[in-house]
């Protein structure tokens, strides 16, 4: 008699994505916890491997192309990247078979990044269009978008990282975060806002950190907001991105200003701001020659000079009432430092540090801290004090170099970054 044969089962191919396996063997979240994110879904290899990662987690992800720079945008010289960002972010969400959202949000940046970079050169300052665009744009206008349409989180490819503070609060400070933060937002399908207090610390990747333009960040927003890359090195991510066979894998990093590319400056602010000849004058008050604009130079600036010999030339002053440009060629000159600054539009992140504090146990006259005024640039010992409304003190331990008006100083307890503010 034979043997019944065994009955033989059918074989289904899931896919021939290389990240089938992977993607459905990633641990899941903790039963209760939200899942639910949104991923900014740039073109980008941070950006991609950081919704694989996602993924790989057990999360439910979509993703959001956000178009805020275009042709049509008014000015004429610009490089228009957006749509190879947007070809490339729909490949990415193919091959990880995730949705993607197009959202349009060129007027918006046109009416608050775009018009604070051209109103700040014209007075003479030097502005930080990615802190802006942060601020307005991704942790706005594009979080504000994730928590209406039912997402318990918004992600990005920022290089940071953030943690639940283990330290209890005093009641009192709880209940207020509670009532900033606890309530549902309308619209909102995800469950209330964790009521615990969550720090922003610099990334694993020191070089690569991305605290500095994101400090705008509201403390409420952390529990709700995750930066998948942030405890990678860059050479890491990068490597991941070729072992998975991510599409864009060997795309190069974009460079430039937020959202429109590569410009060359001086012609870019020359479609708005028209040139105005004036005198460029030495740190003995001798005329070496003319520039074209204030607006083309900040201080410290030693390029694009051109005053001929003795040179290199620094920049120490702009007078805008005079349309002057003032500058030495000695790069240790005492009008390149500063020992003491004031700060504007200062955002705090970490309630312990908030000189507006309305806590007790958190009110005090100044704080220590460290902090930079550029991306990268070195961290420094300050202190901070209040001076009024809006308005704050800070001395460097020691003066700092090439420091100008309209940048940002980032302030660090440790590795928190626990908020900051423009330079008067």
């Amino acid at each position: 008699m034979k043997k019944p044969q065994a009955k033989k089962t059918k074989k289904v191919l899931i896919a021939r994505n290389p990240l089938s396996r992977s993607l459905r063997s990633g641990s899941l979240p903790q039963k209760g916890e939200s899942r639910k994110v949104l991923i900014a879904l740039s073109g980008g290899i941070d950006s991609a491997v950081s919704a694989y990662l996602l993924i790989k987690q057990g999360y439910q992800v979509e993703a959001a192309f956000m178009k805020n720079w275009s042709s049509t945008a008014g000015l004429l010289k610009n490089e228009c990247p957006w749509l190879a960002d947007r070809q490339e972010a729909l490949r990415v969400a193919a091959f990880l078979r995730i949705k993607l959202h197009t959202l349009d949000f060129e007027k918006q940046y046109q009416d608050t990044v775009m018009k604070y970079f051209f109103t700040e050169y014209k007075a003479g300052r030097t502005p930080n269009p990615d802190v802006m665009c942060n601020k307005e744009i991704k942790f706005k206008l594009l979080y504000n978008w994730a928590m209406k349409n039912g997402f318990d989180y918004l992600a990005t490819g920022h290089y940071a990282q953030t943690r639940i503070k283990n330290q209890e609060l005093p009641a009192r400070h709880l209940l207020e975060h509670q009532a900033t933060a606890g309530g549902r937002i309308k619209g909102n399908k995800a469950s209330t806002l964790n009521p615990q207090p969550s720090a922003l610390l610099r990334s694993k990747d020191e070089f690569k950190d991305q605290t500095y333009f994101i400090y705008n960040i509201k403390s409420e927003q952390l529990p709700h907001i995750l930066f998948p890359i942030g405890g990678m090195k860059k050479t890491a991510v990068k490597k991941l991105a070729d072992k998975l066979h991510l599409p864009n894998a060997g795309r190069k990093e974009s460079m430039g200003l937020c959202f429109v590319g590569k410009i060359r400056l001086n012609e870019f602010l020359g479609q708005k701001l028209k040139p105005k000849m004036g005198k460029i004058v030495d740190q003995d008050g001798q005329i070496l020659g003319h520039h074209e604009g204030l607006q083309q130079f900040t201080i410290g600036q030693r390029q694009g000079i051109k005053v001929g010999a003795n040179g290199p030339y620094f920049v120490f002053k702009k007078d805008l009432k005079a349309n002057t440009l003032y500058v030495t060629n000695n790069p240790a000159d005492e009008r390149l430092f500063v020992k003491e600054i004031q700060l504007h539009s200062l955002n705090w992140i970490s309630p312990h540090y908030n000189l507006e504090s309305k806590i007790p146990a958190y009110r005090t006259g100044r704080y220590n801290l460290t902090g930079r005024y550029r991306h990268q640039g070195e961290l420094v010992p300050l202190t901070i004090s209040k001076i009024k409304k809006d308005l704050y003190r800070v001395v460097f331990n020691k003066p700092q170099k090439a420091v100008a008006s309209g940048q940002s100083l980032v302030l660090y307890k440790g590795k928190e970054c626990v908020g900051g503010g423009v330079i008067v």
